[in-house]
């Protein structure tokens, strides 16, 4: 009896998890592409210029085309936890949700690119990782704004 019980548990539990993947496709494509566009706009201020000079003078293609993936993978782990968390958010809106994750995550990726990026160029400026730090707390926020409006919008019936 116990091992039935046991069975019947995880067999819930596993129910109970399930992600709809065709929605987590829609929010990471949505999500990446708001990060892809934001990227471009901010790629194209004189400053971004400045700041690629002094890391490693990359172009602005090749920001362009890298951010594409990069907007899709942080976009698909937002939803992700969106998606999978959701009931465990105090708060009620789903666009407040995303942009708290996507802050998560932006503090992650603060630490494992911007400040290595920081200490590893001793020419570097307090200002230009300032500056990098801005751009990508532009792009992560608007990229949580984007996921928690698709999720509201697709899912108006349950919200």
């Amino acid at each position: 009896m116990k091992m039935e019980t046991q069975v019947a548990d995880q067999t819930n539990r596993q129910r109970r998890f399930k992600i709809n993947k065709k929605l987590l496709l829609q929010l990471s494509v949505g999500g990446g592409v708001v990060f892809w566009l934001t990227t471009i706009v901010t790629s194209l201020l004189p400053i971004a210029a400045e700041y690629r000079a002094a890391f490693s003078n990359w172009s602005m293609q090749t920001v362009w085309v890298g951010s594409v993936f990069m907007g899709i993978i942080i976009g698909c782990c937002i939803s992700y936890l969106l998606l999978r968390f959701s009931d465990k958010f105090r708060v009620r809106s789903p666009i407040l949700k995303s942009v708290i994750l996507s802050t998560i995550v932006l503090i992650i990726a603060i630490g494992l690119i911007d400040v290595p990026m920081y200490l590893r160029e001793p020419s570097a400026s307090l200002y230009f990782f300032l500056i990098g730090v801005i751009f990508n707390t532009i792009r992560f926020l608007l990229l949580g704004v984007a996921v928690g409006y698709l999720y509201k919008r697709l899912n108006s019936v349950k919200v």
